[in-house]
């Protein structure tokens, strides 16, 4: 049994394997061995005994003889069964079917055609959407810059591309409007003011994008803080928080465009839009109170300025009304007195409740103030009749 077993594990073909695993399936229904077969050992001397009982069956106390008498197949036989069955043993001779080697060399060229076939496919055919640009990579460094389509290449790794959106339109927001990020930039008066903003940009160029920047998105975020920094100390307080919050976002579009060519970064600056522009938290109930008194300084001198308008143009309507009477006056003094003289004194007494008659022979006083104070509510006592 040592050779035999020696035989099978040292051979290196299926018949071998089918051979060590035929020896382990004796083993386990005997494993001190089957013993010689004429071997009549025993006090009975019975030559049939093929040694000792099965240890795996259980020993009937009612037939002790059971354990002695063919049985069917234990659950260690069903698995090595099937152990041996996955690798194309049949009997126990090593006569059944084999493991076919042929057969399975030629699967194997075809599932390592086939991986090669679908690597050559997905890495040398891409297709590249119209809103984007290929940068192609070749052994790590830059190849050329590919359009929109069907586009082949050396399979990886030897050549590999990237995809970059070049018409979208990319936003950044530096500071926030809700007080949560605060972001301090000193004016020209030497203020303080909370800005947060909003910057839209483009790729312009892939290849100066992907290679030329080690932090593109960054680099845009430093680049406008300082552009914006140094934009603002060029106005004061009311104007960045007011009317010149449009100039800065000019100026601040032109310095990051120009310092961004400088670094060659492929990028286009689409605009600035300034969402916030308030004092710090901490004076802005002050801040208020300042702006609050400035408005209504500009409103106060705003009515000071319409009434010496309205004044201006009474007078000069005077001084036209004068000028023309002047002339009648030079073609007839007299009655241009008179006329002068009437208008006065009705412009004078039109207010008084006194009555003056000048004609002659009226020698009775007519007290027409008091006529005309009974004729004032008449209309009053009219309208509450129709009622």
């Amino acid at each position: 049994m040592t050779n035999e077993n020696e035989g099978s594990m040292g051979g290196r073909s299926p018949g071998g394997v089918r051979q060590f695993f035929h020896q382990i399936s004796l083993m386990a229904n005997s494993p001190w061995g089957s013993g010689p077969k004429g071997d009549k050992g025993g006090k009975d001397g019975d030559g049939d005994r093929t040694g000792p009982r099965n240890p795996w069956v259980t020993p009937d106390p009612a037939d002790p003889a059971r354990g002695r008498k063919p049985r069917g197949p234990s659950a260690l036989d069903e698995l090595l069964r099937k152990g041996r069955g996955s690798f194309g043993g049949g009997g126990s001779g090593g006569s059944g079917g084999g493991f076919n080697l042929g057969d399975s060399a030629g699967l194997w060229k075809w599932g390592v055609g086939a991986l090669v076939v679908a690597w050559l496919l997905f890495s040398s055919f891409h297709i590249v959407p119209p809103e984007k640009e290929g940068v192609v990579t070749q052994l790590g460094s830059y190849s050329r810059t590919v359009g929109p389509g069907v586009k082949l290449t050396w399979p990886a790794p030897i050549e590999r591309i990237r995809l970059e959106d070049v018409r979208a339109i990319r936003t950044m927001q530096i500071g926030s409007p809700n007080a949560t990020d605060e972001n301090f930039v000193l004016t020209r008066d030497q203020s303080i003011v909370d800005l947060a903003y909003e910057v839209r940009w483009s790729i312009r160029d892939p290849e100066l994008y992907i290679f030329q920047l080690a932090d593109p998105d960054g680099t845009i975020r430093e680049v406008a803080e300082s552009a914006m920094r140094a934009t603002v100390a060029n106005f004061d307080l009311v104007q960045a928080i007011g009317p010149g919050r449009v100039e800065i976002e000019r100026q601040v579009q032109l310095r990051m465009q120009d310092l961004l060519d400088q670094y060659r970064a492929g990028v286009t600056i689409q605009g600035i839009a300034i969402r916030q522009a308030d004092p710090p938290s901490q004076v802005d109930e002050a801040f208020k109170e300042v702006t609050a008194a400035r408005q209504k300084r500009e409103s106060d001198i705003n009515l000071a300025r319409a009434y010496q308008q309205q004044v201006l143009e009474r007078a000069r309507g005077d001084t036209a009304a004068f000028d023309k009477i002047y002339e009648q006056y030079k073609l007839a003094p007299d009655v241009t007195r008179k006329r002068l003289y009437y208008e006065t004194m009705e412009g004078v007494l039109s207010n008084t409740d006194k009555t003056i008659v000048e004609a002659r022979g009226v020698t009775p006083y007519l007290p027409l103030n008091e006529v005309q104070r009974r004729v004032a509510p008449a209309p009053e006592a009219t309208t509450k009749g129709g009622q």
